[in-house]
């Protein structure tokens, strides 16, 4: 069983606890209007790894993860539109007694339940409460995420919750308390981080001939951020 694979990012730190490795699996069913990374999108072949070449490369930081409770984290695009070969690389990274971590938008092709036995942290991405809103940022509709909130919920796996704020789409009062609705049907959850909406990806979109859909918008402020922050923990 092979993999598709857009890079791996050894020795990480921002995507889930500890030193992490970082596997960005190719393919993405979302258009989000602030994607960082359009170069993961398309599901055509890119590089092909096998879960033996994958463990393989990974195992010699294990040192790394030990010492610091890190471990490796699925990220993307979207693992979720491999799940078989998800399902396998989870199953040696546990015989390994690596930590796994799933960074999603719970937006995949199903079987979470058996995905989500080998899981010991999803950092679910959670684009918008409302479900026209959640169409007009990702061209994509949110019943598939409560289908995996669903599973997520018969699981045994730690929660993070992540959330792009972009003023003048869900930096209000409304949202926070709409997202707070949902956040507060899920299990286990353990960390709520609002981001700031960047503009660092210019470069890329402009090398691959795309338009970026919000090059208008500006970045959202930190210390607003750090506000709504604040204020989320108050409502869940």
């Amino acid at each position: 069983m092979k993999g598709n694979i857009h890079s791996i990012e050894t020795l990480g730190l921002h995507d889930g606890p500890g030193v992490r490795s970082v596997i960005f699996f190719q393919g993405c069913h979302l258009r989000c209007k602030y994607c960082h990374n359009p170069d993961t999108w398309t599901t055509q072949k890119n590089k092909i790894y096998s879960v033996k070449e994958l463990i393989h490369e990974i195992s010699s930081f294990k040192n790394y993860y030990n010492a610091s409770g890190g471990g490796v984290t699925l990220s993307g695009g979207e693992a979720l539109l491999q799940p078989e070969f998800i399902v396998e690389l989870c199953k040696e990274l546990k015989r390994e007694e690596i930590h796994v971590a799933l960074d999603t938008s719970g937006i995949g092709l199903g079987n979470y339940e058996e995905i989500l036995e080998y899981v010991d942290l999803v950092i679910l991405d959670l684009k918008h409460y409302d479900s026209k809103q959640f169409k007009t940022l990702t061209n994509q509709n949110i019943d598939e995420v409560y289908n995996f909130i669903d599973a997520l919920n018969r699981s045994t796996a730690k929660v993070w919750i992540r959330s792009v704020i972009i003023e003048g789409i869900n930096d209000q009062y409304k949202h926070l308390k709409g997202l707070s609705k949902i956040i507060n049907t899920i299990h286990r959850v353990k960390k709520v981080e609002l981001l700031p909406f960047k503009k660092m990806c210019l470069e890329k979109y402009q090398a691959m001939d795309l338009e970026f859909p919000f090059k208008d918008k500006r970045e959202t402020n930190e210390e607003k951020v750090k506000f709504l922050s604040n204020t989320i923990k108050q409502l869940i």
